[in-house]
């Protein structure tokens, strides 16, 4: 009941997302469009994370598919964001790339927002598109980022990253607790998860540039 956005999955241009979409707004919700398979495609292993993802050739011809089947739904009253890369410099995806996603979806619906969350270990080499509305990175296991120094580095260094001063900032909540990951990496224990939660909103308060908060679950546990 607390939440008003939330994150919808395309992998097909053949996928319908209308009904879901709709029953999103049902409960007061926009959608969050996860569109990184529609436009990537994984390659090989050559980048960080070892997955290295490429723009598909036909992505043009994939979005227009997609966007004649959900057409309904295609507009601000539904959508929140359209977000497209998933941890795009960790994953492989260029600048280039990136902008050339963001350019089409901005040049046919210029009043839903672009979004891009980075994995913290990329964050030095990240590049990010004007045509990029919110942007953001995921570092997990920190129980008050507030006051973590690597976190509070991190968020510096996405600052310095800003190439276009309407970019707002979505603060990514360590929202899913995982028994051994957190007791061994962030010394978290499951009954300190409601403090860890406040402190990620009193982070997300306390910087004019915070557009919201996204929390992600894990479905593999």
């Amino acid at each position: 009941s607390f939440s008003n956005i939330a994150d919808i999955l395309v992998v097909n241009p053949n996928d319908n997302i209308v009904q879901r979409t709709q029953t999103f707004a049902d409960l007061d919700l926009k959608a969050i469009l996860h569109l990184n398979e529609l436009f990537f495609e994984l390659i090989d292993n050559n980048s960080p994370s070892e997955s290295n993802y490429d723009l598909r050739s036909d992505y043009q011809e994939r979005w227009n598919e997609f966007k004649i089947i959900n057409q309904a739904i295609l507009n601000t009253n539904y959508i929140g964001v359209f977000y497209i890369g998933e941890e795009p410099t960790w994953n492989g995806i260029t600048f280039s790339e990136l902008d050339a996603v963001a350019q089409l979806l901005q040049g046919e619906f210029p009043n839903i927002p672009t979004m891009i969350i980075e994995a913290y270990p990329s964050l030095n080499d990240l590049q990010i598109p004007e045509t990029i509305d919110w942007i953001g990175f995921d570092r997990y296991f920190v129980n008050d980022p507030n006051t973590d120094s690597e976190f509070q580095q991190d968020w510096q260094t996405l600052k310095t990253k800003i190439s276009n001063q309407n970019q707002k900032i979505m603060v990514i909540l360590d929202s899913h607790y995982i028994n051994w990951a957190h007791g061994d990496f962030g010394n978290i224990d499951l009954t300190q998860m409601d403090d860890v939660a406040k402190n990620y909103y009193q982070l997300a308060k306390n910087d004019k540039k915070v557009i919201g908060v996204l929390g992600y679950f894990w479905p593999n546990g």
